[in-house]
């Protein structure tokens, strides 16, 4: 065995812990029984196997030992990093979708066949179900394994994360009934680092195998050191080790190879692990980069900051609001037993302490108390502001910023004589829907409706707004939009809408299948000396007609004959 401060120079290159492990690394410790759970759940039809850590937990060197392995079965293997994705794209349902398609026909050889399959009549979301059957899967003969890496990043936009996530879902469910969708083996992996709510009936993150990474044992530590070629045979230095950092894999590689690193011996200070450990919590010492990382993130969130502090000074375990235990235990800073938090390990304890008490140190400080102030005032003015126009169940404009948009563009259109368009939805038989499922459906109904809107609307037009109009209502305002156009819209936000596919009330006689949407349409060109009433009379009368007449419709109100 080398010596542990001068390694023989048959040593193994020793590249600066960074990113995955390439799959012929020496420095890759198993964590059985994960690697075998994952083979075996890899070759079952339809499969969905979730590997959820936080940074530097080892996720990505898993995913790649998996994908290997399905090579092996002959599998063919697809691995799309959404880091690599344009914010452009992750902003658009329909150019993530098209991006996502092409990127997997381009892995498998394929020619991106997309414009035979696409049809916006039908949506991004159908459009993408149909080109994946029906032009990749069904011309396979052997399975597809796809890994979706970073997955995470789709949760920085909760309305493409409140699409595409259930969608992958939806094709794990397809795969009961459908012989094609068998073939699509999915991996699935993400820090839990970023939340977004989801409905859990329709979230791919409650179904198939789930693979948390665990941190290391002591057992695994002290192999990874045998790896470095370090002498740990006693057991006392992996206890050392361990009792600042736990069994993080990335902070425990880091430390190894430091001790390890020819050069790095060279100062003293490396060579030594007790020396290394005491520099561990400070500015120059080897994890400086990773604790400033977390420290960023909590100065961003103050609440969070003030329920880690509680944590951090606190002699024994303590119990937390649920969301932030959840979004602290997610960063790997916290660790859960039963419903009591502590924090996961000693390193963290010490520098966020010294952290928190500068930072109350320095707010003792008037001018300092006062700039944080002022801060947390325009923050809370912010907020209210945001209050004052948004509807909070949908994120949409709410009733009274939609009068005064209404009322803006009106007198600014009149001025330029330029025509203005209106659409009025409403959800058809909502109430029956709320009656039966619950207000907690109901509420997410409405939320999924809002976001089909919004989405089908952005993607068309810019300038317009989109509002929660009353309960189950909602209102598109169209400036430079004639009648032809409106209509065209107001079609594509009916189809989108069906598309969802929400299962209406079945115990109800003559209910339709799925929810749907009645809508009316007015168009005009605004005059000063009329009232911008003229133009919401008309798109509720044309929406009173599109109900009676059978509802699921669009009605467009004419002026002319009124």
């Amino acid at each position: 065995m080398p010596n542990a401060q001068f390694p023989n120079s048959h040593f193994p290159f020793l590249e600066y812990p960074s990113g995955p492990l390439p799959l012929d690394s020496s420095f890759y410790i198993p964590r059985p029984p994960i690697e075998e759970l994952a083979y075996q759940e890899l070759t079952q039809p339809g499969s969905v196997i979730r590997i959820k850590a936080t940074k530097e937990m080892g996720k990505t060197s898993l995913m790649l030992r998996i994908l290997a392995h399905a090579t092996t079965l002959g599998y063919r293997t697809v691995n799309l990093d959404f880091q690599q994705v344009d914010a452009a794209i992750l902003s658009n349902l329909d150019k993530f979708l098209r991006w996502f398609c092409t990127r997997i026909s381009q892995e498998l050889n394929l020619k991106p066949n997309l414009d035979e399959y696409w049809d916006e009549d039908i949506g991004s979301k159908v459009s993408c179900t149909i080109y994946l059957r029906w032009y990749l899967l069904e011309q396979l003969d052997t399975p597809v394994v796809l890994a979706l890496n970073e997955v995470h990043r789709i949760f920085e936009y909760p309305s493409l994360a409140q699409e595409f996530l259930p969608l992958l879902r939806s094709w794990h469910e397809e795969a009961q009934q459908v012989e094609a969708w068998q073939k699509l083996r999915l991996i699935v992996v993400y820090s839990t680092e970023v939340y977004v709510p989801l409905n859990i009936t329709q979230s791919p993150f409650n179904v198939g195998l789930p693979l948390r990474l665990p941190e290391f044992t002591r057992e695994q530590v002290e192999e990874l050191a045998r790896c470095y070629g370090l002498d740990w045979a006693d057991g006392s230095q992996a206890e050392q080790l361990m009792a600042m950092v736990g069994g993080h894999p990335g902070l425990v590689r880091l430390a190894i190879y430091h001790l390890a690193h020819p050069t790095l011996l060279k100062e003293e200070k490396w060579g030594r692990l007790q020396e290394l450990l005491q520099d561990a919590d400070t500015e120059s010492g080897i994890y400086r980069d990773h604790l400033r990382g977390h420290w960023t993130t909590l100065k961003k969130n103050p609440a969070l900051a003030a329920a880690f502090k509680t944590v951090v000074t606190a002699n024994e375990s303590v119990i937390l609001e649920p969301i932030f235990a959840y979004e602290l235990e997610s960063m790997g800073l916290v660790k859960l037993s039963n419903d009591k938090v502590a924090v996961s390990c000693e390193l963290y304890r010490r520098y966020f302490g010294k952290q928190f008490q500068q930072r109350e140190n320095l707010g003792n400080q008037p001018e300092q108390r006062l700039q944080e102030r002022l801060m947390q005032l325009e923050e809370e003015n912010l907020q209210l502001q945001r209050l004052c126009i948004l509807d909070e169940l949908t994120q949409l404009a709410n009733r009274r910023y939609f009068d005064q948009f209404l009322e803006q563009e009106w007198r600014q259109l009149a001025s330029e004589a330029a025509p203005m368009s209106l659409i009025l939805c409403e959800i058809d038989f909502f109430k029956i829907y709320n009656d039966s499922f619950g207000h907690q459906a109901g509420d997410n109904c409405l939320r999924q409706v809002a976001s089909a809107i919004y989405v089908c609307v952005q993607q068309i037009i810019k300038g317009g707004l989109i509002a929660r109009y009353s309960g189950d209502e909602f209102a598109v305002i169209l400036p430079h939009t004639e009648a032809v156009s409106a209509v065209q819209i107001a079609e594509k936000i009916r189809n989108q809408v069906k598309a969802l596919g929400i299962a209406h009330a079945k115990l109800h006689i003559g209910l339709p299948e799925t929810i749907s949407l009645s809508l009316g349409v007015a168009s005009i060109i605004p005059h000063a000396d009329s009232s911008s009433m003229v133009l919401l009379v008309g798109a509720d009368n044309a929406l009173y007609q599109s109900k009676a007449q059978g509802h699921d419709r669009v009605t467009l109100y004419d002026f002319a004959n009124h």
